[in-house]
């Protein structure tokens, strides 16, 4: 028994490590470097399939965030109504005491329109294969030009941003949805050419050494804040009316949603113009009762266990376990309960396979209020967040990799910048939000990722996805979770080159750490660390130049402490920070 049983694991050990010495002698093994970087094929297809998993619930929540836009759906494709909602349209018609009631903006609004209804229903599944389409594009250009194992697809932010403030809940909003598809085509245009050019990496090297290397850990804590939270995560945050946060993991039947209202003298109450609900993060009761919630706990310790061992393809065996177990019907941790939201995702899901054209948001773009100060107000938003934003993720992704050198340079950097801005550009043709490296590139890189065939593997999956998305969509938050907090825990390992014992060094650390999480935006965070860093040198830059042009004399008693302060500085430039 022993020795029929033995050979089995050798043998396919051999096998896998014959062909991982066969490919690295290919040209494609040479192409991605397979061997200079220490790394194989297999190693490669393993870290993909990671990523892929960790970030495949952005085919199922782009769509729902953008197809909240209303899309290209207006007034016109509501259906009209009888003066007898008890009577049928067609008997409405035959009536001559009925008439018929034309639908007007509120068509679009509780209770929706059935026609409106429809149209959503049809630009969602055209936004699914948006978001698939452009996400395959972008990490094709990444892995075959940047040769790095980063995964590209529409930005969470971004994307809230573009439905929820630009275009606004069903068409509420600033902009219609084709115009705010155009702003995103010219920021693409623009950011392209600033990557092109070489502008952008000049940009990115101007963030001061402490906010570069604290940015890393800062996107671990937002990446495991967003883990923590109910609608992408496995729900253990909530929200509290007096402290913001609370513990909660309560039932779905326990929690509520929010409205952002105003009350007025006569004690009525109104939807503020523009507010639009929460998710379900109001906790009524049943705290730490969640099934989901402890089904995510047993993934979260399966992942755990699996990286103390070091054990390969530990988040992939953490979020199949949680997956299959949730698509059970009929249980407590079910991923489609037995209610008309849930009965439509399991009828979607028992597909399997289905193949969606795009019919209403390719080229959906409309340039006619280009001149407004709204569009070009969205245009800089998008260009400002995909500069900081974007280039802080590639940095953090790179550095987490081991791939940056002293001055914070990497190999493919240039085509790098390049992928994601084509990647924009195309996305908005397609119809979705701008196009950015995913953080949750960062789970893949701790397989073992090192080379394009990552980002290729991700592109393979994105291209099975045209055909199953149906299984895909079908991956619940509380799968997704766990990996997101523990690739936190991975990428908090950056805060220990910050030095803590300067001042001018560990305040910006810690404000970029702090508002990244804290203010659900990695740009925002970038942006606070910056300022606090030009703030807190402002006064010694200023006495350098003072006294390079001769206006402070070079004997001053304080010359000594400007001189340290300035060689601060100066290292840090040298550096290219």
């Amino acid at each position: 028994m022993d020795v029929e049983s033995g050979p089995a694991p050798t043998t396919t050990r051999s096998l896998v490590s014959g062909v991982n010495s066969y490919i690295s002698k290919t040209r494609i093994g040479r192409r991605f470097k397979l061997n200079e970087r220490n790394t194989t094929f297999t190693t490669e297809l393993r870290a993909g399939t990671a990523t892929f998993l960790t970030m495949a619930y952005i085919l199922a929540v782009n769509a729902s965030i953008l197809s909240d836009s209303g899309g290209t759906c207006s007034v016109s494709d509501c259906i009209p109504s009888c003066s007898d909602p008890s009577v049928s349209l067609s008997d409405c018609v035959n009536n001559p005491n009925l008439s018929l009631i034309q639908p007007d903006v509120t068509c679009k609004f509780d209770p929706v329109n059935p026609g409106y209804s429809a149209c959503l229903e049809k630009t969602r599944k055209d936004l699914i294969v948006a978001t698939v389409a452009s996400s395959l594009i972008g990490c094709v250009i990444m892995g075959v030009f940047a040769n790095l194992p980063l995964a590209l697809a529409p930005g969470m932010g971004t994307n809230a941003y573009f439905a929820y403030t630009v275009v606004g809940f069903h068409g509420s909003g600033t902009l219609s949805y084709q115009t705010a598809l155009a702003a995103v085509f010219v920021e693409g245009l623009l950011f392209l050419l600033i990557s092109a050019l070489g502008f952008r990496a000049k940009l990115a090297k101007l963030v001061p050494k402490p906010v570069r290397i604290s940015s890393s850990a800062g996107i671990g804590l937002f990446l495991a804040f967003i883990g923590l939270q109910g609608n992408q995560g496995i729900g253990l945050v909530g929200y509290s009316s007096s402290t913001l946060v609370t513990l909660a993991a309560c039932p779905s039947s326990s929690r509520a949603t929010l409205a952002p209202v105003m009350k007025f003298a006569n004690g009525t109450v109104s939807l503020i113009p523009g507010g639009t609900l929460s998710g379900d993060i109001l906790c009524l009761g049943g705290r730490m009762e969640s099934p989901t919630f402890w089904l995510a706990v047993v993934g979260f310790v399966i992942i755990a266990y699996c990286l103390v061992k070091n054990i390969k393809g530990a988040m992939i065996y953490g979020i199949i376990f949680v997956t299959a177990v949730s698509w059970f019907r009929n249980t407590k941790v079910t991923a489609f309960p037995n209610t008309p939201a849930g009965d439509s995702a399991y009828d979607y899901f028992r597909k399997v396979v289905d193949i969606h054209k795009i019919e209403s948001t390719a080229g959906a773009l409309s340039f006619k209020s280009i001149g407004t100060g709204h569009f070009w107000e969205a245009l800089v938003t998008f260009l400002y967040v995909d500069i900081l934003d974007t280039t802080g993720t590639l940095y953090s992704m790179a550095r987490f990799a081991g791939f940056t050198d002293s001055a914070g340079n990497f190999e493919g950097q240039y085509f790098a910048f390049m992928s994601d801005a084509s990647a924009i550009v195309l996305g908005s043709l397609l119809g979705t939000s701008p196009v950015t490296a995913f953080i949750e590139s960062s789970t893949g890189i701790r397989e073992g990722g090192r080379t394009g065939l990552t980002a290729l593997t991700v592109a393979g999956y994105f291209m099975l996805s045209f055909f199953f998305t149906p299984l895909l969509a079908s991956i619940p938050a509380w799968a997704v979770g766990p990996p997101l907090i523990l690739v936190g825990v991975l990428m908090m390992r950056a805060v220990v080159e910050v030095e803590w014992d300067d001042m001018r060094q560990a305040i910006p650390a810690f404000v970029t750490l702090l508002l990244m999480p804290l203010t659900y935006s990695i740009a925002y965070g970038l942006i606070g660390g910056i300022g606090t860093f030009i703030v807190l040198n402002f006064w010694d830059w200023s006495a350098e130049l003072l006294t390079k042009y001769g206006i402070l004399g070079r004997n001053n008693n304080n010359n000594n402490n400007n001189n340290n302060n300035n060689n601060v500085w100066n290292g840090e430039v040298k550096e290219g920070v």
